[in-house]
């Protein structure tokens, strides 16, 4: 919610009504995007349309029993959000106020109008200042309140360290004054310029503007999942883009809790954009209940969760995806790595479409609004892995979720999507319906960030890039081998082509397929992942070469190599790289021993 202290206020009157679409006169002077207060109950909106002295306002609450002739008062600035100690661990709706303060002030549904501090006013935090620039100011030293400058820190859970930097916008002049070390509510000013300038622990941005950063960096550098079909088959880099689109009970939500319990990101921003209210009750309940391999605590103390259900207004839908990124990138320029899960995507598109036929805008591919493929883009680009202001290195990367209606990869917000993102995690229901998880079809996924990340992936075992190529080419010829099998069936085919197919169904089982409920099995290290998938192509190549030289598959599946390697996964633990070895060196003298 925006801070509207000390701002000129504008008012004018409603004059029309549309669902949550609301035309008022007399705003001349207002400005695009500007926040409005409508009606005696205060209803929260945003303008988003301005014609002549007429302002089309979309609110973000239920506007029943609002009458034509209701004042419209503008804030006089953008919807914003407050950024500081806090957010952690805290639950918002999709304008940034604060559900369970909510729920104890309304109980189990907010009265309209209501409002709540995104940030505790009570609460004190310990604010530790920067050693270095504490010893320059009183060494007499005139240091320029540079934006972004970090002045200091405060512990805002175990998991995280909050830093207290310069907002980028609106500060300047030398530094006068640094507060000691102590304790502080989230408005206490800790630091002062010449000129005027107060920094406090806390700070505002809007929403729709990305936070400015020094320098894009590269995608170099791989956000380790420990899925095994996603770091190996189709990685995403820190600071990618990647969206899990599947039909209904595909996997999409289960895939992404996965991901965010066990990626290797500082910072959990999840997303609930439109989803049935069941389904977020399950994240809301089961997040907390989550533990953090890093630390052995509560997942909570690096999340921040934002809830939009389908029973909530659609306007507040649209602009929760602006609110997530807008808190990634605060603690991206901190230096953290943050992921954002956005569940779903479709919802977020399926609202722009209501509200732009409310405004009576020419509708596109099926009603969806001509700008929707603007909108994505607009969010998808505030991925990125940067240079921050302070000099750090951050990143946000983003993973969407598309629910397309029927499982059709070919309706308007999939293809629009695919065209923003470099990493497609497509979901199959075959896959789904036979209890394969994670159910992302090695067929339809694809990754652009392979060839980027390589470099990082053969420091780690120097075989990853031809095991993996060697892998997907396997199962594509599995594949076309599939429809052979169907009419003539597998006893048919030559030994050779009996062998790909084998090779397949331990790829499938021993490699892609993980047991989420398996202490061993629910999380692969990297080296774990290039050692297993090495060996089952080890496997198929020295097999290969024995057929070559007469025997026979019948031969080779008389060993017990195939079940061994199939339960390799769940057998031997991550730190075990020795179990590994030893089974390889076990496996060759047993294949050799063939030869004799």
């Amino acid at each position: 919610m925006a801070n509207t202290t000390g701002l000129t206020n504008i008012t004018g009157r409603v004059i029309r009504i549309s669902g949550p679409i609301i035309h008022a006169s007399g705003m001349s002077g207002a400005g695009l995007f500007d926040v409005v207060e409508v009606g005696e109950k205060h209803i929260l909106g945003e303008i988003v349309r301005i014609e002549d002295d007429v302002a089309v306002i979309q609110v973000y609450e239920d506007d029943t029993g609002l009458a034509v002739g209701a004042p419209a008062v503008t804030a006089g600035r953008p919807l914003s959000v407050e950024l500081g100690p806090g957010l952690i661990g805290t639950i918002y709706d999709g304008i940034e106020r604060p559900l369970q303060s909510l729920y104890q002030q309304d109980g189990a549904f907010m009265a309209v109008g209501s409002s709540g501090d995104a940030l505790d006013r009570h609460k004190k935090w310990r604010f530790v200042p920067d050693a270095a620039l504490s010893a320059r100011i009183q060494g007499g030293e005139k240091v320029e309140a540079k934006p972004g400058m970090i002045v200091g820190e405060v512990a805002e859970t175990r998991a995280v360290v909050c830093k207290i930097m310069v907002p980028p916008a609106g500060i300047r002049g030398v530094f006068s004054a640094l507060a000691p070390e102590g304790d502080y509510d989230v408005k206490a000013v800790v630091a002062r310029t010449t000129t005027g300038g107060e920094i406090t622990l806390s700070q505002w941005w809007p929403v729709r503007k990305p936070r400015p950063s020094v320098q894009r960096l590269g995608a170099e550098q791989p956000l380790l999942t420990g899925q095994r079909v996603i770091d190996v088959f189709f990685p995403l880099s820190k600071g990618g883009t990647a969206a899990i689109p599947g039909g209904f009970g595909t996997g999409k939500t289960m895939t992404q809790h996965a991901v965010a319990k066990w990626c290797d990101a500082g910072v959990i921003i999840y997303i609930g954009c439109g989803e049935r209210g069941n389904e977020m009750t399950d994240v809301l309940t089961e997040f907390p209940e989550l533990i953090d391999p890093r630390t052995g605590r509560s997942l909570m103390e690096r999340t921040i969760l934002i809830a939009n259900t389908s029973n909530m207004p659609v306007a507040a839908r649209e602009v929760s995806i602006y609110t997530g990124v807008t808190l990634a990138e605060y603690y991206r320029d901190m230096g953290y790595d943050v992921a954002i899960m956005a569940d779903s995507t479709s919802r977020w598109a399926e609202a722009l479409r209501e509200l732009s036929g409310r405004m009576e805008e020419m509708p596109a591919e099926e009603g969806f609004p001509a700008y929707l493929p603007t909108r994505l883009a607009e969010f998808y680009e505030r991925a990125g892995r940067v240079k921050t202001l302070a000099g750090n290195e951050g990143s946000v990367s983003i993973i969407g979720a598309v629910s397309p209606p029927g499982g059709d990869f070919s309706e308007p917000v999939t293809q629009h999507t695919k065209r923003f993102i470099r990493c497609f995690w497509a979901l199959d229901r075959e896959l789904a319906n036979a209890r394969h998880y994670p159910a992302i079809s090695w067929v339809d996924s694809y990754s652009e960030y392979a060839d980027e990340v390589r470099p990082w992936w053969e420091k780690v075992d120097a075989y990853w890039d031809s095991a993996r190529s060697g892998a997907l080419e396997l199962l594509k010829k599995e594949q076309r081998l599939a429809e052979i099998v169907r009419l003539i069936g597998a006893d048919a085919l030559p030994d050779n082509q009996k062998l790909i197919l084998i090779t397949a169904d331990l790829i499938k089982n021993g490699f892609l397929q993980q047991n989420s409920f398996d202490d061993i099995d629910m999380y692969c290290t990297p080296a774990k992942q290039v050692g297993i998938l090495s060996l089952i192509m080890e496997f198929y190549e020295k097999s290969l070469a024995l057929l070559k030289r007469g025997l026979t598959m019948v031969q080779i599946n008389e060993l017990p190599l195939r079940e061994h390697l199939a339960r390799l996964k769940s057998e031997i633990k991550n730190d075990d790289e020795a179990a590994l070895i030893a089974f390889g060196e076990e496996m060759r003298k047993t294949l050799d021993g063939l030869r004799r």
